[in-house]
């Protein structure tokens, strides 16, 4: 067959011959000879050298002869085993190199969007290179949850920061609004945080929303003069709209008081009424949140400071809601450097727990128009905070008492506006 295919090659220099459906590899004399055949059936000389063709066989023999080592037991017969294991392992190809890009980017973002730490998203890029490159695709990070961008005060650190900061460049509306109020509040970058939540307000994000409010309705970053509460009233409309739950407070409590807008009691009443129904489906669709409310209810049904929120007023009492991970990275980050926060003289925070927001100039929070010892950022932390554990600790204060006895009450101090 090869003395046809090329009259060079004589039958009595033949040592072997392998052919296959594109090549033929011919032994000639002490050289080999390739020779190629071409769709067309042409053929034509690849000369390579012995030493090459000989390792390639060399190769291959061993190959076959680890494979064909039996499972024995210790000593050499071990070794054996482990020799054959490895080579084994080496023909074995690595099946996830062939997954393409998109399945692979696909996929990390069905992870990404379920994750319920930070550590699920991270542990996955640290494994390996290729997972690290294609875990920071724009859209892996895009679809992130807001548990997976949940960092922790004590752990803030510069690449914690450029992570939110390529999430929020990705189109993430939870990293958007998680930076916004981290440097709004904390870092006190207050037109990178307000611009931040603006984005993620024009995504139609509820809690974005309800925070711009909230800064509109105080004038936050400005002077008291830069208060605009029909602003505030129309962001916190929009926010309830979606079923933000605070927003649904604030705006029932704006109605009743007239602030912002026209007083209106029964359309605040019953915009207090929707958010305790809210709050309490929230409760009763979570199955985990549902056992721990009955237990609840069932030991503490006569408990003045369980519970939370309105409820309370309808009979029910249920487990504190759960903190935003942007509201409690600002508690945690306020704890850590002290009351005043920043260490400048005057600036509160909110007494709400659960809330994190200081003030951003003195007197900027509205305090309890009974006893002045909490301060507010919102009519829904108030709210909130009265029902959790204000109501039992509440009392008027001395200077209270004394005008009681005939002298006129003082105004609050620095013109705020009181709760009633």
């Amino acid at each position: 067959l090869a003395a046809s295919i090329h009259p060079s090659i004589r039958p009595p220099d033949l040592a072997f011959a392998s052919a296959s459906a594109s090549a033929l590899v011919v032994a000639h004399g002490e050289g080999f000879v390739r020779l190629m055949r071409t769709r067309r059936g042409f053929c034509y000389r690849m000369p390579q050298s012995e030493r090459q063709w000989r390792a390639v066989e060399e190769e291959e023999r061993s190959r076959k002869r680890r494979r064909r080592l039996p499972a024995g037991g210790g000593g050499a017969d071990s070794g054996g085993q482990k020799m054959a294991t490895e080579g084994v392992a080496e023909d074995v190809p690595d099946l996830f190199d062939g997954l393409p890009d998109d399945l692979v980017v696909s996929i990390l973002s069905k992870v990404s969007a379920s994750a319920a730490s930070p550590s699920d998203l991270i542990s996955i890029m640290i494994t390996c290179k290729r997972l690290k490159g294609l875990g920071s695709n724009p859209l892996v990070l895009a679809k992130a949850s807001a548990q997976s961008l949940a960092v922790r005060a004590k752990n803030w650190s510069e690449s914690a920061h450029r992570f939110l900061k390529r999430c929020a460049d990705a189109g993430n509306l939870e990293a958007c609004y998680i930076l916004g109020m981290i440097r709004f509040y904390c870092l006190q970058n207050r037109g990178s945080g307000a611009s931040l939540m603006a984005r993620s307000a024009m995504g139609s994000h509820a809690a974005a929303l309800y925070s711009l409010a909230v800064i509109q309705f105080n004038g936050s970053g400005g002077d008291k003069g830069d208060k605009d509460l029909h602003a505030g009233v129309a962001l916190c409309a929009r926010a309830a709209f979606l079923g933000h739950v605070d927003a649904l407070r604030e705006l029932g409590h704006c109605l009743q008081d007239g602030y912002g807008v026209r007083r209106n009691v029964a359309e605040g009443r019953r915009f207090l009424v929707q958010a305790n129904a809210r709050e309490l489906a929230a409760v009763l669709n979570s199955s985990s949140l549902s056992a721990a409310w009955r237990q609840h209810h069932h030991l503490h049904r006569h408990a003045l400071a369980s519970g939370c929120s309105l409820l309370s007023d309808f009979g029910c009492n249920v487990p504190a809601p759960e903190v935003h991970p942007a509201n409690r990275f600002m508690v945690e980050w306020f704890a850590a450097r002290g009351a005043s926060g920043t260490g400048e003289e005057g600036l509160r925070l909110c007494s709400h727990g659960g809330c994190g927001r200081q003030e951003t100039r003195r007197h900027e929070f509205r305090r309890c128009s009974v006893c002045g010892a909490v301060n507010y950022c919102s009519r829904a932390c108030q709210a909130l905070h009265w029902k959790l554990a204000h109501k039992a600790d509440c009392a008027p204060m001395d200077r209270w008492l004394d005008a009681a006895a005939g002298a006129a009450p003082p105004e609050p101090a620095g013109g705020e506006l009181a709760f009633n």
